[in-house]
């Protein structure tokens, strides 16, 4: 159903996955209409020029309307990630922003990427299987302190991820992204400086996005080069990692790890990677926290109040 705000059907109309009326300050001048995926349309999709495209609904979904939205100006999404929708930036009217989520999930995927290196170092999940059997197992195992963690990709989240590991006493934390440059804590090292900083590494976080340049930019030669007994982390998405090079490396024995993404995604059930030593994986949860939605309505305000004062928008990432 659509929530008409302004009283004129002639002003912009913004579809929003969130009911308009949860979300505190929206802008005067436009028309708001809810719709979360379902399978009706709020409004007819012609009308509507601001699109935001429903969370964690996939991409059939989230594409479904967009060939019938012929005045629209501006996707945004509620993910830092746009390879869902990417593909559909080309079939969008001429001049259509894509805007992602930049900052958006900063805090909850990197309280994740540390809950999972903790819970993998620590051996969390042996110590549950433990007390689900009632045994008593006590056993010596590696701290964060004193280990050296590279981040590949270190845009917000690769940077949230740093400020959550500061009091860790870490030996070191090594910055990777795609350009080199400086920031307050240290330089930030190129990608093709993995090769030289991957075998010193106790533990690798991925925090990248999923792009032609990173699709399995953790292959068979990435994890070759991580010491013995390392940890890979993944946050970004399943696809960065080549996944039967990772399991070669995991049945071996040689590397460890701890997934919240996966390739396939779902992860079917059977697969070899629910079962391979030394896993803990979680199903793609480091968006979906207590901490999402307030800063999803932060966002959208801000970026509705840009949009009717014809302002800049944040996080263009994409033009059609």
């Amino acid at each position: 159903m659509s929530a008409d705000h302004s009283g004129s059907a002639a002003l912009p109309l913004a579809w929003l996955p969130i009911e308009p009326e949860e979300i505190e300050g929206l802008p005067e001048g436009l028309r708001y209409a809810y719709w979360n995926g379902g399978p009706d349309f709020p409004t007819d999709p012609a009308d509507c020029s601001f699109y935001c495209v429903p969370y964690l609904k996939g991409t059939a979904v989230s594409a479904r309307p967009l060939p019938e939205m012929s005045r629209l100006r501006v996707v945004q999404t509620l993910t830092a990630g746009v390879d869902a929708i990417l593909p559909a930036v080309p079939l969008l009217p001429s001049g259509t922003l894509l805007c992602n989520a930049r900052g958006l999930h900063d805090a909850s995927t990197a309280e994740l990427a540390l809950t999972l290196t903790l819970a993998a170092l620590r051996d969390i999940p042996g110590f549950v299987r433990a007390q689900d059997a009632g045994e008593w197992r006590q056993e010596f195992r590696p701290a964060l302190a004193d280990k050296s963690v590279l981040i590949v990709g270190y845009g917000s989240i690769g940077a949230a991820i740093e400020d959550r590991l500061v009091p860790f006493e870490c030996a070191r934390v090594v910055r990777v992204a795609r350009s080199p440059r400086t920031t307050a804590r240290g330089p930030v090292h190129p990608v093709a400086a993995l090769p030289q900083l991957l075998p010193d590494a106790d533990v690798v976080i991925l925090a990248t996005p999923l792009t032609d340049e990173t699709r399995h930019l953790a292959d068979a030669a990435f994890l070759g080069r991580m010491k013995d007994g390392a940890l890979l982390v993944n946050i970004a998405r399943g696809a960065v990692v080549d996944t039967e090079a990772l399991l070669t490396e995991l049945e071996r024995g040689r590397l460890r790890a701890a997934l919240d993404v996966t390739d396939p995604e779902p992860l079917p059930a059977g697969h070899p990677l629910w079962k391979a030593p030394g896993t803990l994986i979680t199903p793609h949860v480091g968006g979906p926290s207590s901490a999402y939605l307030p800063r999803a309505k932060a966002l959208l305000r801000d970026q509705l109040a840009r949009f009717v004062l014809d302002e800049p928008l944040r996080n263009v990432v994409a033009t059609a």
